[in-house]
């Protein structure tokens, strides 16, 4: 095993100061809160919790007894109170009288808005009725890597009466649904002593009267099995032992930098995917191992596994000890396409007349020895918790090899629940993605103004984006902002001078191995200086030239190799300067530069539209605030040019303007934003000049 003991066991997260004058329902949410906090318990939107609690009926003014249960599709680890459906207890007794049968048992979900409480929104998931008819006030369901080890071993049921006696029963597999609530119903008349069940490959309930009782009792069983396992699995070669060695941490990410926008590119023909990397320790135990493509093939067994993960990963043919990536890349195409030709097989043998329509055939998880694993999904956070989901069936996978032999789910039955109907009917329900949803975004200059502002407007419109500046602090601002107001999954920074080939070339390889690959470069670094032609020295006409057009060449350079390996098109965006168009007194280096922005944005956009990368040009003028090159000299040095103080510049700006406004961060960052939106898709070539209207800058 991994860890020892010690840290494999789950300590007691229950503080009875904390809970002393909680009411059930806050109990039951307490409850949830901190069993959903630990990995180890459940992961991500696994597992549910209920109370039965008394309430006051707003019809009759009785004492009525009521369910709360986690609502559909939630997480009880971050659930808030309106995270739970509540519904009427006599009215779901009442629904027994109604049920037709197995084959029957999906039109019961339509009954259940029928019991709601208080016109509660939240609708009740499918493991309402598994709750309802245990004849306990509390009940807890998770999936916990220790107890689905014994769930998806071959002799589970009698792993079970092993580990637990009496204690804990055991039932066969059953999809979740109403007749798996009548099973644990019958299963608890029978056994009245009993404190739980174990499902088979799926994973625990507990009950208990007080919900201090049930949250002991789940944590007690969870590690009563934890120490079984480690008992029963020393001195054993973990999956069949390894066969590779890792590689280099350094080198892990560069072969992930180079294998995840190829991948991208492949999968990301209904909608751009966003990907992750893990190189943990358990992953890298899994991949290198002698028995890892036997036991991936066989898939996931708990649903929820299997839900994230698809019916089984895809192993990249790395071999880490010859470095091969050129062949695997190269093989890349052939690989992924039998996959899908294998998956579509897999949908032929196992629909029924009213299966939903084949959904999309690409591999979720990517499985590459000596490097780790690789996830690719609709969004970030999809895409990192289908790789924690994978490292829960690593930990299952692992515990039942050691102690029996592991089981996935019999092929129809995984095809059951990921074709369910009910499951298509959730995925209907999802609200319509945003404009950027799945795309990915380098914003160079990200710590300044309209950098920063440019990134907000894309994770407004659902993109990651990559904050790349040379000021770390800036940087560090920026994110902080950000990420909090957008979450972490969907932001990354790295520092970056835009005149270092190595420096760009680590920015996009990190861009990739965070995200998966790039689609938007918006090419903002900058400086500005001023001083009369004569008073221009080499040095400060070269620092001009190097950042404001070497510096634009270099980002966009790597960005054209990123956006052809995926080929996907692309959008590069440049903001270049009215001054680009316009000269302006005592600014020749500057204004110079902006110009070569701008031609260069040209040539680029001939060269990448037969890859259907557009490149367009957004053109500020007297963007003071926010932006970090009015900080120095060049506030002070266009004062003087124009005869005027710093407090009297803007008020300049303005007043010269045709529409007499300031220009904000924000309005140069809807600009590039139409450049990057599909509503710009046959636009390229293009400048747009956000200056409120200046005439010498008219391009025609």
């Amino acid at each position: 095993m991994l860890k020892s003991l010690e840290t494999q066991l789950l300590e007691s997260r229950w503080d009875d100061q904390t809970a002393e004058s909680m009411s059930e329902s806050e109990l039951l949410l307490y409850r949830s809160n901190i069993l959903g906090s630990d990995k180890r318990v459940t992961n991500f939107g696994g597992g549910n919790t209920s109370a039965k609690v008394m309430e006051i009926d707003p019809l009759t003014g009785a004492q009525v007894e009521v369910l709360w249960v986690k609502g559909s599709g939630g997480d009880i680890g971050s659930i808030k109170m309106d995270g739970f459906a509540t519904l009427y207890m006599d009215k779901l007794q009442a629904l027994k009288s109604l049920y037709r049968g197995v084959e029957f048992e999906d039109e019961m979900v339509g009954y259940l808005p029928h019991c709601t409480f208080k016109l509660n929104p939240r609708a009740a998931s499918i493991d309402t009725p598994l709750h309802a008819y245990v004849p306990r006030k509390h009940v807890d369901h998770v999936h916990a890597d220790a107890i689905i080890a014994i769930a998806a071993s071959k002799n589970s049921k009698d792993l079970t009466r092993v580990i637990f006696g009496d204690r804990i029963g055991w039932l066969p597999w059953k999809k979740p649904g109403y007749e798996l609530g009548l099973w644990l119903e019958k299963f608890c008349i029978e056994n009245p002593d009993a404190d739980g069940v174990v499902l088979e490959s799926h994973g625990l309930f507990t009950w208990a009267d007080t919900a201090k009782d049930c949250y002991d009792q789940t944590i007690d069983v969870i590690n009563v099995a934890t120490k079984w396992l480690a008992k029963h699995s020393d001195g054993q070669a973990t999956f069949g032992g390894p066969m590779h060695n890792s590689l280099a941490a350094e080198d892990r990410r560069a072969v992930a930098a180079r294998l995840m926008p190829a991948i991208r590119g492949f999968v990301s023909g209904n909608q751009h995917m966003v990907g992750h990397f893990n190189d943990t320790d358990a992953v890298l135990e899994f991949v290198n191992a002698r028995d890892m493509e036997p036991l991936a093939a066989l898939g996931t067994s708990c649903p929820d596994h299997f839900l994230r993960t698809k019916i089984r990963p895809l192993v990249v043919p790395f071999d880490p000890d010859q470095k091969d990536l050129d062949d695997v890349l190269t093989g890349l195409p052939d690989q992924i396409d039998a996959y899908r030709r294998e998956y579509a097989a897999y949908y032929e043998r196992c629909k029924h007349d009213n299966s939903p329509a084949l959904r999309d055939p690409n591999a979720v998880v990517y499985l590459v020895p000596g490097v780790g694993m690789i996830t690719f999904a609709k969004d970030k956070a999809t895409a990192r918790i289908s790789g924690e989901f994978y490292v829960n069936a690593i930990n299952v996978m692992r515990g039942a090899s050691a102690v029996s032999e592991y089981q996935g789910l019999p092929e129809q039955e995984a095809f059951d629940i990921e074709y369910w109907l009910l499951e298509e009917a959730k995925l209907q329900r999802m609200p319509r993605p945003k404009s950027l949803a799945g795309r990915i975004a380098l914003v160079t200059g990200g710590a300044g103004g309209i950098g920063a502002a440019t990134a907000e407007r894309y994770l407004e419109e659902g993109a990651c984006v990559v904050l790349a500046d040379i000021n770390e602090d800036g940087l560090g601002a920026a994110h902080a902002n950000l990420s909090n107001r957008y979450g972490a999954d969907v932001v990354r920074t790295v520092k970056m001078n835009v005149t270092s080939e190595e420096a760009v070339a680590a920015a996009f390889a990190e861009t990739a191995v965070e995200f998966g690959g790039a689609d938007i470069l918006v090419s903002n670094a900058g400086i500005a200086s001023s001083a009369p032609v004569e008073e221009t020295s080499l040095a400060l006409w070269n620092k001009n030239m190097d950042i404001l057009s070497t510096g634009y060449f270099l980002v966009s350079r790597e960005a054209f190799k990123l956006m052809r390996t995926q080929d996907m098109g692309g959008s590069v965006v440049f903001v270049a300067s009215k001054n680009g168009l316009a000269a302006s007194p005592n600014a020749a280096a500057y204004c110079t530069a902006k110009a070569s922005e701008i031609h260069l944005a040209r040539c680029l956009a001939l060269e990448g539209a037969e890859a259907g990368i557009r490149v367009n040009v957004v053109n500020p003028d007297a963007v003071l605030r926010g932006s970090k090159i009015w900080e120095g000299d060049w506030l002070e040095q266009r004062a003087d040019t124009y005869g005027t103080d710093k407090e009297g510049l803007e008020e300049m700006y303005r007043n010269r303007s045709m529409l007499k406004r300031s220009v904000l961060p924000e309005d140069i960052a809807e600009a590039c934003y139409f450049f990057a939106a599909d509503v710009s898709s046959k636009s390229t070539g293009n400048i747009i000049n956000v200056d409120a209207g200046n005439v010498q800058a008219f391009t025609r």
